[in-house]
């Protein structure tokens, strides 16, 4: 076994590479990607340095670990600055400017009021009586402030 693991040469790496990269377009969702990235870097470094075969696997786990870490910041980072301007599915974005009747009176505070099927914790500076038409102004975590529409 380490006379197999000593006659890795450059070519085997570049090899490695490319076929987890073809790997990848046959639908592995980006698994693949950064994985054949790290071999293919490997394979030309290995083309100018003669490096032991044990740093040679060590150097494709630090650059696959390197690799995907990278994407995946950069991957989150896209992902939450697309999340603060879509509205699509995300219910409490929606529910910012309803307006809803009370179906009861409300104190100043907290409390809880049903738009819909769902009730929600609400807040309001002042107390609401029954039948009053309350708009939604804004939402921290899972409470609706609410104000008495004009």
């Amino acid at each position: 076994m380490v006379e197999f693991l000593n006659s890795i040469n450059h070519w085997h790496w570049i090899g490695l590479g490319l076929a987890l990269l073809a790997a990848e377009l046959l639908g592995a969702a980006g698994y693949l990607l950064w994985l054949g990235i790290s071999a293919l870097l490997v394979g030309v470094i290995l083309t100018w340095l003669p490096i032991s075969w044990q740093l040679q696997w060590v150097s494709f786990g630090v650059f696959s670990l390197t690799t995907t870490w990278l994407w995946w910041r950069r991957q989150l980072k896209s992902d939450r600055q697309s999340d603060e301007q879509r509205e699509l599915n995300q219910k409490s974005k929606q529910l910012i400017g309803q307006t809803v009747q009370l179906e009861y009176d409300l104190p100043a505070g907290k409390s809880r009021i049903k738009i819909a099927d769902t009730t929600w914790s609400a807040f309001s500076d002042y107390p609401l009586p029954a039948g009053t038409l309350v708009e939604v102004t804004a939402i921290k975590g899972i409470v609706l402030f609410i104000e008495e529409k004009k």
